[in-house]
């Protein structure tokens, strides 16, 4: 599906000037043996950011994330601004360097996790049959060690091709903040196109489209009675916000690839009560931007229908990140990937995903954006997330023949 409203002129731009290269069968040497000559540093700077807890709204582990991650881009030449977002308790970090070309080219990663604060002392990092793990280590701290590698190749080799360089570091990507939100559409905005560095797929792919989420909340108001002696006088919010989730978790849309799944449910706080408020809350992910509208309509129309009489059933729908869809700017970037892909003797596979990215904000604004740039893992936001350790040195050099390939004007 393409975008339906007016490009920037930048993004314009960008779509004339992606003349696709051609490829050689041979991969760069120099950026190919850079990038291996990191490979022992930059799992050492995966393990020591790992071994951090970093979850969303932890202040002490995001600001040591935080600095260690600015440390390493001012040793690279960047200048550094620092955004504070009380939503996300913390700073986010936009660091720019620039060049000599043309190309304005956004970098972004994220530094918060989802795991709670204890996670890295519990399952710190390690390596076993060729796979890292530990809280975080492909979503998102494995990006934004390939975004640091790759610039140390570039900077190795003496390439400034480019205009400016940004690298954008989100302290909240994980719950999001209005703030954020807004900083990575402004400054995607100046940028003729975004490298989103979320964890590679684990069959080696890059991310073309990605679903949109939102958050349907369900709130049941009823009547409180003692459950044993007078059940009767009553009117039961569990029972009716029950109700409510198995007719009301049925407006997906198997088709369109909306889905709509409950999964937070708060009812009463002693069994010897008729429970007089209810909430239940769903996860909702939609491709179709158009799709969140008739979920919300679809909410209200189907929720009238109510099992326990004289309760008060009232829903809405939080919306959160927009759908990134697939578009003629990043089938072209996408070919520009497999190409260098190709020089290693390696194929890209492309995906769509479920999860919502930063990714949708910066291609909402009109700016090419293509995701899946970190390095590659599985089993994402479970104990058993894990990063390839031999992707390490594929991925950098992706990146790296990447920022050369799209300052090329």
């Amino acid at each position: 599906m393409l975008f339906t409203f007016p490009r920037t002129l930048l993004a314009a731009t960008l779509a004339l000037s992606f003349a696709l290269p051609a490829y050689s069968a041979e991969p760069h040497k120099q950026i190919q043996a850079d990038a291996e000559q990191y490979k022992a540093e930059a799992l050492k700077l995966l393990e020591r950011l790992v071994n951090i807890d970093s979850g969303s709204g932890y202040e002490p582990g995001l600001t040591q994330v935080r600095e260690i991650a600015v440390d390493e881009l001012k040793q690279l030449g960047f200048s550094i601004q620092l955004v504070p977002d009380k939503a996300a308790n913390n700073s986010h970090v936009v660091a720019t360097l620039k060049g000599t070309g043309k190309a304005k080219i956004l970098l972004m990663a994220h530094m918060d996790t989802v795991f709670k604060e204890g996670s890295a002392a519990e399952r710190p990092f390690h390596i076993k049959d060729g796979r890292a793990y530990g809280p975080g280590v492909m979503d998102d701290k494995g990006g934004i060690v390939a975004g640091i590698y790759a610039l140390k190749v570039l900077k190795n080799q003496g390439f400034k091709d480019y205009a400016q360089i940004t690298f954008l570091l989100d302290a909240s990507e994980e719950t999001g903040s209005d703030a954020a939100s807004e900083l990575i559409r402004t400054t995607a905005k100046g940028h003729d196109v975004t490298l989103n560095l979320e964890p590679g797929r684990p069959a080696d792919g890059l991310v073309v489209w990605r679903k949109g989420s939102a958050t349907a909340v369900v709130e049941v108001k009823g009547k409180a009675a003692h459950a044993g002696v007078a059940p009767e006088l009553g009117r039961n919010a569990a029972m009716e916000v029950a109700h409510q989730i198995l007719q009301l978790g049925k407006l997906g849309d198997e088709e369109k690839k909306t889905t709509i799944n409950f999964t937070v449910l708060k009812a009463g706080d002693r069994t010897n009560v008729i429970p007089d408020q209810a909430t239940a809350k769903a996860d909702v992910r939609a491709a179709l931007p158009e799709e969140f509208d008739r979920i919300e309509k679809d909410l209200a129309r189907v929720s009238a229908d109510k099992l326990i009489p004289e309760t008060e059933v009232k829903t809405s729908l939080q919306r959160g990140l927009p759908p990134m869809p697939q578009t003629a700017e990043s089938d072209k970037l996408v070919a520009i990937a497999q190409g260098i892909y190709g020089e290693l003797g390696k194929t890209l596979t492309i995906e769509g995903s479920g999860g919502a990215a930063d990714a949708s904000l910066s291609a909402g604004v009109g700016t090419p954006t293509l995701d899946g740039f970190g390095i590659v893992g599985g089993n994402i936001h479970t104990p058993e997330e894990y990063a390839e350790v031999e992707s390490v040195v594929p991925r950098v050099y992706l990146l790296s023949r990447m920022i050369m390939e799209l300052s090329k004007r």
